[in-house]
């Protein structure tokens, strides 16, 4: 099979987190994120898919995590998420079998609608899981976004050689 997508938008609560809201004794938002997620980062990166961080939250933390995993895009505070991903779509040119959706919950289910692929998490929302392509087997804030972007790039032939380029060759 051959890869058409070029684009993963990725969100962040429920997906790459627990769902968990988190607050220090100032007030600060914490979240807690899984290392595993970074090799999926990684991976995607390094065949040319550019990773789309959306999210209805804004959060010092997501944003330290995402510069961390040199993530392409960030917006944060998006509360519209179909409109804003249907202007990126539109603004950068990109075919609806490009563009790829990972999320959880009712908030993600209209958005994902504007993608040629969707995935979520094990315990996403019934309404999420009836229009995924692919439901991964892990729960949100453990690693989904690894699981999913390998299952993108078995299916297409290309994981096992970016595992070797990547982690077999020392680096």
């Amino acid at each position: 099979m051959n890869r058409k997508i070029k684009y993963l938008v990725v969100d962040v609560d429920g997906t790459m987190t627990d769902a968990g809201i988190y607050y220090d004794d100032n007030g600060n938002e914490l979240k807690k994120f899984c290392t595993k997620d970074a090799a999926g980062f990684h991976a995607a990166k390094h065949v040319g898919i550019k990773l789309i961080v959306l999210t209805g939250r804004k959060c010092a933390a997501t944003e330290k995590r995402m510069v961390e995993l040199k993530a392409d895009y960030l917006f944060q505070g998006i509360k519209d998420k179909v409109t804003f991903l249907r202007n990126f779509i539109k603004d950068n040119g990109i075919l609806k079998a490009e563009i790829g959706y990972v999320g959880d919950d009712l908030n993600d289910l209209a958005p994902m609608k504007l993608t040629g692929f969707v995935a979520c998490p094990s315990d996403s929302c019934n309404e999420v899981k009836n229009i995924a392509n692919y439901i991964s087997n892990i729960k949100g804030g453990q690693g989904v976004i690894r699981n999913v972007v390998e299952y993108i790039l078995t299916s297409s032939g290309e994981w096992d050689g970016i595992v070797k380029d990547l982690y077999e060759s020392g680096i």
